[in-house]
Order: structure tokens, then C-alpha cells, then sequence
């Protein structure tokens, strides 16, 4: 690993902005559907990914392999850091340890939350169009719902403060000004993130969704 560490830590940082980044992105507007949309707007947009040619490698080559070689590889970085923040307190510092302890929440929250809901379907359990049923059931579960707004908040300052590092190891902002910009920059993404995606956890909690998870188990018991 050590040998090759230069080349590791610049794919682990490229795979996190393309395609990772942009699959965050993506899951930000599906699930912002069910906000602006509720229940029909949600399965209309899950319907629309799943409809998409070659999905099932598209998904591979483009999530599953980059997040899993993403995730291990920042546990291990995240293994090998240095956390001197009790020695070294100023905002870089904290930014670089909570860096890595985000990461290794995402890492968790990501595999757990895809087993609720991915793995779900894939076994049968539920459909693609009962994923916004589900949900409800996840976000009106106390516990779950103070699990996902975590796991969402590590998940949104990770790949924000990801990027502001980055823009740097890649020459991209190399001057203090242009990292002070760029720090502004990636913080208001953070905040119009994460907001996002708890406005979208929230909507699931509504009675829209519960209503359209009653009605989905009336036309069961029918069938």
C-alpha cells in the first residue's frame, strides 16, 4: 500500500467527486421529489432511475464498485491519520479530523441504509414502488430518524469539505485567498445540502405518506 499510497489517495479523492459526488447529488434531487411532489412525485423518480438503459451497470461501474474501494480506502486513511487536534486547535485541523470521523460514519450509514432499502428490494421483501412506504416507516421510527439525520450530516460535510480538499491536492485553489473563497463556497454547499435532504427526511414522516402506505396495503390484502 505504501508504494503506491500517491496513486491510491488521488484516485480515493477523484472517485469521491466523480462519480460519488455527483450520485449524492443525484440522491439529493430524487428524495427531494418526495418534498416537492409527495408520494406520486417520489415513485416517478425512482421509476425514472430504474427505467434507465443498462442500469444495472451503470450502478456497478458508477456506485457500487467507486463507493466500495472509496469507502475501505478512506477507512484505511482514516486508520493511518493523526488526529492532533487536542495539540493543534485551529479550524483546518478540525476540519481534517472530522474529515476522516465523517467519513467512517458515512461509510457505516451508506451500507446500513442500503441494506434497508436496496438489499429490501433486491430480496423481494418490497418494490421500487413501495421505497417511499418504507421510508415513512424508517423516519416515524425515533430512533432511525435520529440515526439518518446523522449519518445525513456526516454524509453532507464529507463530500463538501472533500471538496475544498480536493480543489487543493489538485492545484486547483492554491493560494490562501483562493482557499478562504473556496472554504465559503463549500460551507454554504453543506448547509443547502443538508437542508435539502432533512427537508426530504421530514416529508417522509407526512401523512401523505402514510395515507399512500395504507392504501398500498389495502390493494395487498385485496390481491
Amino acid at each position: 500500500m505504501k508504494g503506491n499510497s500517491y496513486l491510491s489517495r488521488k484516485i480515493h479523492s477523484l472517485l469521491g467527486v466523480i462519480p460519488l459526488g455527483l450520485f449524492l447529488i443525484e440522491h439529493m434531487v430524487t428524495n427531494f421529489s418526495a418534498y416537492e411532489r409527495g408520494p406520486q412525485g417520489f415513485e416517478d423518480s425512482v421509476k425514472f432511475l430504474n427505467d434507465l438503459p443498462l442500469v444495472f451497470f451503470l450502478e456497478l461501474f458508477g456506485i457500487w464498485l467507486p463507493l466500495l474501494f472509496h469507502g475501505v480506502y478512506g477507512l484505511y486513511v482514516a486508520y493511518q491519520s493523526n488526529l492532533n487536534t487536542g495539540r493543534f486547535q485551529y479550524g483546518r485541523n478540525w476540519a481534517f479530523a472530522l474529515q476522516r470521523i465523517s467519513g467512517v460514519i458515512t461509510f457505516i450509514f451508506i451500507f446500513w441504509h442500503l441494506y434497508q432499502t436496496r438489499y429490501q428490494v433486491m430480496i423481494g421483501a418490497v418494490t421500487h414502488e413501495e421505497l417511499g412506504n418504507l421510508m415513512h416507516d424508517v423516519t416515524t421510527n425515533g430512533f432511525y430518524f435520529v440515526l439518518y439525520v446523522i449519518g445525513i450530516l456526516a454524509a453532507t460535510f464529507h463530500f463538501s469539505n472533500g471538496m475544498w480538499a480536493f480543489l487543493v491536492s489538485w492545484g486547483i485553489t492554491v493560494g490562501p485567498r483562493a482557499q478562504r473563497i473556496s472554504s465559503f463556497i463549500w460551507i454554504g454547499v453543506f448547509v443547502i445540502v443538508a437542508v435539502i435532504f432533512l427537508l426530504s427526511l421530514g416529508s417522509f414522516k407526512g401523512d401523505e405518506f402514510k395515507e399512500a402506505a395504507s392504501a398500498a396495503l389495502q390493494l395487498t390484502n385485496l390481491v
